[in-house]
């Protein structure tokens, strides 16, 4: 079984993280534009593809444009998020309406291969196992060597960017098992992380 997951970059020209977990073994590599990442993650042929970009807005919201400004910015999963005291910049806010714009016009793309798409955040996930978020490199690398992946992980040279996509590859994986937590309102969507059933949990 594999499992993909996108650390998607807010502009097309910018390199987008991208993993391929096969069991334990993690593959990653830097992908630049949608049609790159949509045949990539099709030559893979995962059963579960991991996006770590927001796919919706709050239901309160219809755009990102100027007249919604005073609208809601939080959408149900992130204030769980925010409830389980994991840090996360909201979605409608700065830089991140870039990343939430291309997330969703990537997320149909995505869907059309007929894959399962779920997002993710690998912050989040992070925090849930007790690891180094990748403001910390090395302390990730040793982290994700500590669950038992291997491949990348061991590579100096692998990038913030391609931890992130390794450490939700593994969500990924959870879920595919059935291992996993859901944040939030499917009328919005669900945020997929870690459940503490997987037994990884302190």
């Amino acid at each position: 079984m594999s499992c993909v997951e996108i650390d998607l970059a807010g502009v097309d020209t910018r390199p987008t993280g991208f993993c391929v977990l096969r069991g334990m073994d993690a593959e990653t590599e830097l992908l630049l534009g949608d049609e790159e990442v949509v045949d990539r993650t099709i030559q893979a042929d995962p059963k579960v593809i991991a996006v770590d970009a927001p796919p919706v807005l709050p239901t309160s919201r219809h755009c990102l444009e100027e007249h919604c400004r005073g609208k809601q910015h939080f959408r149900k999963c992130d204030l769980e998020l925010r409830g389980l005291g994991i840090r996360f910049f909201p979605i409608t806010l700065g830089p991140m309406c870039l990343l939430t714009k291309r997330g969703m016009s990537l997320r149909p793309k995505l869907e059309a291969t007929g894959f399962i798409v779920v997002e993710t955040y690998p912050g989040g996930a992070q925090d849930l196992l007790g690891i180094k978020r990748r403001s910390d490199l090395e302390g990730l690398r040793v982290g994700l060597r500590g669950l038992g992946i291997s491949g990348e992980v061991d590579k100096s040279r692998t990038t913030d960017h391609e931890l992130d996509t390794v450490t939700c590859a593994f969500v990924a994986k959870l879920y595919a098992e059935g291992e996993y937590l859901s944040l939030g309102d499917p009328r919005e969507s669900l945020m997929v992380l870690l459940n503490r059933r997987a037994g990884i949990l302190k």
